[in-house]
């Protein structure tokens, strides 16, 4: 859209008057104009500029609606052309990824809502959001991004069987019932009949009771989620309940490190690292017989300065052992829920930043945007997870016929 002389001599006489911020605010606001009319004469193939009448004209503009872009110069006003048959939307202010918008929306609602703590208005400030933000803005974005997340919350699990799943919590601050209370992020994936991974689910809750669990669990199993074999996870009753309960025909592994963080609390400090590459002898065993066997040996090994460690060992015997019915070329990747670290560390990594979330909504939101991505980088580039060929032992009289080829980028010998 060429700009006539008029548009020009009140441009530059603006310029004129303005002072260096606005100065920049309006030269940003006129150029990203301009170069948004520029993209959707050519990718929008409209063939024509405003008001010109053409033989190469394809489409029809059917008006402008109104943008407000949040920058560093503050916020701009910009018109984006609409078409009377299909739709556009300029490149140039491509929207955020969904963990993003997720992000930004935690930290509007929190504002509009009076929560914010001083780094949250600092944030605010770094959007270049000076001016604030509408109530109804802030629910304009919520319900654009629920609606996407919902889905991928709540799709089928049927597709493909799941032979392992993994499931750990971590905690947030949010606030209910106008009080700041700790809240449970419970997190589930899977490994795939061929080899690959994916988010399974996610959910938020008081604690991790085995009711909490048991509701997770079960909304799981009610998407379609079978062919489990082994659950791994840490050693909470409620969870242990839960699994036993919900998950009939899977094996429980416990989490190798967690029981090793239980061990480290009743022992001196001074003789962690000693006890702890004792209990790792166990793990490192070739066979499923000499694995059952060296857990006697270390309790009995251990016994006698550390009563405790011996005790828990033996209680734990069965759970710490399960994964040494699998094939051994998993062992390394089914001992605990290290799978789950990444994920649980770009959650708090995100989550931090809001510090308090100002209710259950907002939390589930940004938890499942940041999970979203990740699932999707999996989904879009996919790398097999344990090693090729392996995974036919576990269903033996059940062959899938056709799982699609993944490289083998497992490295067998991490943990």
């Amino acid at each position: 859209m060429a700009l006539s002389q008029h548009d020009l001599l009140r441009l530059l006489e603006s310029l004129r008057s303005a002072d260096g911020i606005e100065l920049v605010r309006s030269v940003a606001e006129r150029m990203l104009q301009e170069l948004v009319e520029a993209e959707a004469e050519a990718t929008a193939r409209i063939g024509a500029g405003w008001n010109e009448h053409t033989d190469t004209r394809t489409a029809f503009r059917n008006g402008h609606r109104d943008k407000t872009l949040t920058t560093q110069a503050g916020d701009l006003d910009l018109a984006i052309p609409k078409l009377r048959s299909g739709s556009f939307f300029p490149a140039l202010l491509e929207r955020r990824r969904r963990i993003d918008q997720a992000l930004y929306a935690v930290i509007m609602e929190a504002y509009v809502h009076g929560v914010s703590s001083r780094s949250v208005d600092d944030l605010v400030k770094a959007l270049g959001a000076d001016t604030g933000i509408s109530k109804s803005e802030v629910s304009r974005i919520c319900q654009d991004l629920d609606g996407q997340l919902t889905v991928f919350r709540t799709r089928p699990l049927d597709h493909i069987r799941f032979p392992y799943i993994y499931l750990d919590a971590t905690y947030c601050k949010a606030r209910v019932n106008h009080q700041i209370v700790s809240r449970a992020v419970v997190i589930a994936t899977g490994i795939t009949e061929d080899g690959g991974r994916e988010v399974l689910g996610v959910m938020v809750g008081d604690s991790e009771t085995e009711v909490f669990w048991t509701e997770f669990l079960r909304s799981l199993r009610e998407r379609g989620l079978s062919g489990v074999r082994l659950v791994l996870a840490d050693h909470h009753s409620g969870l242990v309940k839960a699994i036993r309960k919900v998950m009939l025909g899977a094996a429980y592994q416990r989490c190798r490190v967690h029981f090793l963080r239980n061990v480290f609390a009743v022992i001196p400090r001074e003789a962690a690292e000693m006890v702890a590459a004792t209990i790792h002898t166990i793990f490192a065993q070739p066979t499923a017989d000499a694995v059952q066997a060296q857990v006697d040996a270390v309790a009995d090994m251990l016994g006698a300065q550390f009563p405790k460690v011996r005790a828990m060992l033996l209680e734990a015997k069965e759970d710490l052992t399960a994964f040494a019915v699998f094939p051994e070329r998993h062992w390394k990747k089914i001992q605990s829920t290290n799978p789950l670290e990444r994920l649980n560390r770009e959650v708090k990594r995100r989550t931090d930043v809001v510090q308090v979330f100002p209710n259950d909504d907002a939390l589930l939101r940004l938890v499942t945007a940041v999970l979203f991505e990740l699932h999707d980088e999996w989904i879009a580039f996919p790398r097999r997870y344990l090693p090729e060929g392996s995974m036919d032992q576990i269903y033996p009289d059940e062959l899938p016929e056709s799982a699609p080829a993944l490289p083998n980028t497992t490295n067998t010998t991490s943990g």
